[in-house]
């Protein structure tokens, strides 16, 4: 353990307290958990004023010193110097957010009543201008009796105010507060919240604010009881429509780069195993998944922006109600959220939940949330069989079977929290703060970082797992040579182990190339699709035909009925996610029970969608 100084960055969750605590430390920080919890500890380095270095450690975000989840219960603990293998802070900085002070500030008075050396970081200073409010940060420093700073984070204004503040206590140069010892009893909290009020009336000078006329305007719509829900609906309809329409032409962009890409190989490399692979294995493979990339973009796209403008937090809150009657907390929303990105953020999310069965449901329906790696897989299928026409004005068909797919998810992740709460995970749901933020524009920088780190997260997989799974699939696929008269699949290693699942598959509808796809698909979802590209590639090239994207759809098409097709789709809304949601599972549960359990029944969920959906189809002569 360092023996420098230790300065604990604290706050209220949205304050800014991480994009500070990443304006100190840059590049000098490191990630585990705290011992015993798994529940993240972020620290790193900075320089004081005199070039003396500091540790910062990057506390979870609290609403108070009375705990409510495992996070705040190590805030707390940290603070008071009770957490086992964390030494205590020799000073404390909190950051609150000057548009919302009335609220934060009841925190901050319990940390600064704890008597340790502390300064206030005063951030998000611009937002408040916007709005009409004036923070005279004199009287706000003499109201709370310690140095207050004024930052905005996000552009690295105040970091020089900042070292010499904290110069200054950890050199004594400044008193430290009074320490004031006060019980958990409602008339101290209550106390407590009088005290915040006051302060914050003496120290901010409200103007009349278009922007919060504007705010007061836009939630009595978004937030009403029958338009809001309504409103949601028509966003996420929106998003999905999307999705497929501003797709096209992109999509078809990298399509014909990935074909030019194959005309080349062929006109460069002879005839051989050498070609093969770069055809059929890596560029049949690897670009049947990369050009979906626009499309994930454009879902990325919506979700950054609504984050971006406030408006996330108001459909958890708009979702609460309905959430309560799954069983679930309300704090479960932003998980689940999470979980339309990747379930591996998702469940580690979960930490926020206090009540252990809600946090336990949680992780365990959070993978029937559809992760962005299912999309390739939807789009390649919808997009052999569903027709690209429109239903209505503006409503097209494929975009309108993506929703239903998502709203199939999310409908059968309530269904299963209803379960597992009647059953396995009887009990009670808690309720739980939320604090609104402001409306706001997203910014552009943010919004183009934000998709930038997303296509380079999806070309990473591209680019690793799923050009691996593709070239060793590649590699079965093409071993042992086919005997003249005989098909590339039925000779090689791979056709002959899919032969053997192809028998458990075959009554929900499901033929060898999809049995294939199945076991590399629990790498990543998007294998499933570079599975299927590789091997209708190499019995194609077998049977002299010229791979391509075209040719990939008209195989779906030629080799696969309606009924197939659809039964597909549904073992990917309920199938298990990849291996490293697994991992995860068993990392916040602490062991192999939970997650079995997950795999068992969602495997077993999967297969009777499916088969259900293709017995369906069937007998309506689909």
């Amino acid at each position: 353990m360092s023996g420098l100084p230790l300065v604990a960055v604290v706050g209220n969750p949205n304050a800014g307290k991480s994009a500070l605590f990443n304006m100190l430390t840059g590049a000098r920080q490191r990630v585990g958990n705290y011992p015993g919890v798994t529940v993240e500890r972020k620290a790193g380095r900075f320089a004081l004023a005199d070039g003396r270095p500091v540790e910062l450690v990057d506390l979870p975000g609290a609403y108070s010193l009375d705990p409510s989840s495992p996070d705040e219960a190590v805030t707390r603990d940290v603070v008071q110097g009770t957490q086992t293998g964390e030494r205590r802070p020799d000073a404390l900085l909190i950051v609150l957010d000057a548009t919302n002070l009335d609220n934060h500030l009841r925190f901050a008075l319990q940390l600064i009543d704890l008597g340790l050396p502390t300064a206030v970081a005063l951030n998000m200073v611009d937002l408040a201008e916007r709005d009409g409010l004036t923070v005279d940060r004199a009287k706000l420093e003499a109201e709370l009796g310690v140095p207050v700073v004024e930052t905005v984070a996000v552009r690295r204004r105040g970091l020089d105010p900042v070292r010499e503040a904290l110069t200054d206590l950890l050199d004594g140069a400044r008193p430290r507060p009074a320490k004031r010892e006060a019980t958990a009893t409602g008339d101290d909290l209550v106390q407590l919240q009088r005290r915040a009020r006051a302060i914050a009336r003496a120290a901010v000078a409200e103007e009349g604010s278009t922007a919060r006329r504007l705010s007061h305007v836009l939630d009595r719509v978004l937030l009403h009881p029958l338009a809001g829900p309504l409103i949601l609906i028509a966003v996420m309809f929106t998003m999905f429509q999307g999705v497929f329409a501003w797709s096209e032409a992109p999509v078809g962009w990298l399509e014909g780069l990935v074909g030019f890409a194959q005309d080349a190989v062929r006109g460069a490399v002879g005839e051989g195993f050498l070609r093969s692979l770069l055809v059929d294995g890596v560029l049949a493979g690897v670009g049947s998944v990369v050009v979906f990339l626009p499309q994930i973009l454009i879902l990325f796209l919506f979700i950054l922006l609504l984050e971006g403008s406030g408006y996330m937090v108001r459909a958890a809150f708009i979702m609460d109600k309905l959430m309560a009657r799954a069983g679930l907390s309300g704090r479960a929303f932003i998980p689940l959220l999470s979980s339309f990105a990747c379930a591996v953020p998702g469940i580690m999310a979960t930490r926020t939940i206090e009540e252990p069965r809600d946090r336990l449901t949680t992780i365990l329906v959070a993978p029937l949330m559809t992760c962005s790696a299912r999309l390739p897989v939807y789009a390649v299928v919808i997009g052999a069989f569903i027709p690209a026409r429109e239903v209505g004005p503006g409503v097209g068909l494929q975009g309108l079977v993506l929703f239903g797919l998502y709203v199939a998810g999310v409908v059968g992740a309530f269904l299963a929290a209803v379960a597992l709460r009647g059953t396995l995970l009887r009990g009670g749901s808690q309720g739980f703060m939320m604090e609104m933020p402001k409306y706001q524009l997203p910014h552009w920088r943010d919004v183009a970082l934000g998709l930038w780190q997303r296509a380079a997260i999806f070309l990473k997989r591209a680019g690793t797992i799923i050009l691996v799974s593709t070239v060793v699939l590649w590699a079965l696929l093409s071993f042992p040579q086919p005997k003249p008269g005989e098909s590339a699949l039925d000779a090689s290693i791979a056709g002959k182990a899919a032969k053997g699942i192809e028998v458990l598959v075959r009554p929900i509808g499901f033929n060898r190339e999809i049995a294939l796809a199945l076991i590399p698909a629990m790498a990543a979802r998007e294998v499933a699709v570079a599975a299927l590209a590789t091997a209708y590639s190499i019995q194609d090239s077998a049977d002299g035909a010229e791979p391509s994207e075209e040719s990939m759809i008209d195989n779906l098409r030629g080799r696969w009925s309606l009924p197939t097709a659809l039964a597909f789709l549904m073992w990917f809304v309920f199938a298990p996610q990849c291996i490293s949601t697994v991992a995860v599972a068993r990392r916040e549960t602490n062991g192999w029970k939970w997650p079995a359990f997950m795999l068992g029944y969602l495997f077993g969920l999967a297969y009777l969608m499916a088969g259900l959906t293709y017995w369906g189809a069937t007998a309506l002569g689909l």
